[in-house]
């Protein structure tokens, strides 16, 4: 396994993040509760979208890597 523990991952971050859409759409929670996992809604979709922005750098420079190959070789 890669040097992220589970909780790391962008996996186990959105699947979070779908319990706390699911809470919040429910809509018969406490104020406080609500506010509280809309932070933290808010916090994961950051990460999560962080992670993805990483994953496509990583795939647009080993693209780039390839056709530099391509034209080289």
């Amino acid at each position: 396994m890669s040097d992220q523990t589970r909780v790391d991952t962008y996996e186990t971050r959105y699947a979070r993040l779908q319990e706390v859409v699911t809470w919040l759409e429910a809509g018969d929670l406490p104020l406080e509760h609500a506010l509280k996992l809309y932070e933290e809604g808010v916090r994961l979709a950051a990460e999560c979208q962080a992670l993805l922005d990483a994953a496509e750098l990583r795939v647009q420079q080993l693209q780039a890597d390839d056709t530099t190959l391509d034209l080289e070789g």
